[in-house]
Order: C-alpha cells, then structure tokens, then sequence
C-alpha cells in the first residue's frame, strides 16, 4: 500500500458552549491538517496522486467554510449578534471540536473522488484529533 500526505494550514475561531474549562470562550486556533491518501498501485506517473490535486481540494474547502472563520454550533446564543454584525460564522449540526473538523475534511476529500484514509488536525503543536472510516 502506498500513502502520501498533505499538510494545509489554517486559522478558524470558535468555543465550546457546554465545556466546562476555559474552551467554552471565544478563542481561535492555527491548525495544521494532514490528508493521506492510499493505494495499492501507482497511477501512470509513478504517483498515488499529485500533492496539489490534494492541495486543491482541501483549500478550496478551507477557504470557503473554515479559514478566518467563527464556526459555532447551531444553538450558540452568539449567533444573532454576529448576524447583526454582519461578522462570518458558520453555524454547525455538532460542536465544533478538532475531531468534527478532521471528519468534515475527511467526508469532503472523499466526496471529491480521492482514495482518503484519515485526517490529521492539530488544534496546538501538542495536541491533534484523527478521523479515519476502517
């Protein structure tokens, strides 16, 4: 089996509103997230598949839904307030732990066509959250 692995890096704000330390607080992040891809063989040009096919994918998503963004649960009393604003949040389903973010990252890459087998997201240096189906 063969695996390659992307490294994207972003920023995105959020909290936890149930949490009972210091992440129920706004606060942000600057995360790394690795994608690895798999295959049993290597395509025409001797690859799994080409880094920046990877690169492409994940950052166009990052861009549209995650960098500089507040991403909130849906039930965030918070949210009025930043309509008001007119501020960028996006309102989630779950809460949004670095383990959510791995499985969103994940789901869409997938969704993409590419041979995912996990993802990898730092929230701190020391400190990451991994999705993968088995």
């Amino acid at each position: 089996m063969y695996t390659i692995t992307k490294e994207v890096y972003f920023c995105y704000g959020h909290r936890l509103m149930h949490h009972a330390g210091k992440c129920r607080h706004l606060h942000g992040h600057s995360v790394k997230a690795a994608v690895t891809v798999a295959s049993d063989k290597l395509n025409e040009q001797g690859m799994v598949c080409d880094f920046a096919d990877i690169k492409n994918c994940v950052e166009t998503y990052v861009d549209q839904h995650l960098d500089h963004n507040f991403l909130l649960h849906k039930d965030d009393p918070l949210i009025p307030a930043l309509q008001h604003q007119n501020e960028r949040f996006w309102a989630l389903d779950e809460h949004p732990t670095a383990e959510v973010l791995s499985k969103m990252l994940y789901q869409h890459v997938k969704a993409s066509g590419f041979p995912v087998t996990e993802v990898v997201l730092w929230e701190t240096a020391s400190a990451y959250a991994c999705y993968r189906e088995d």
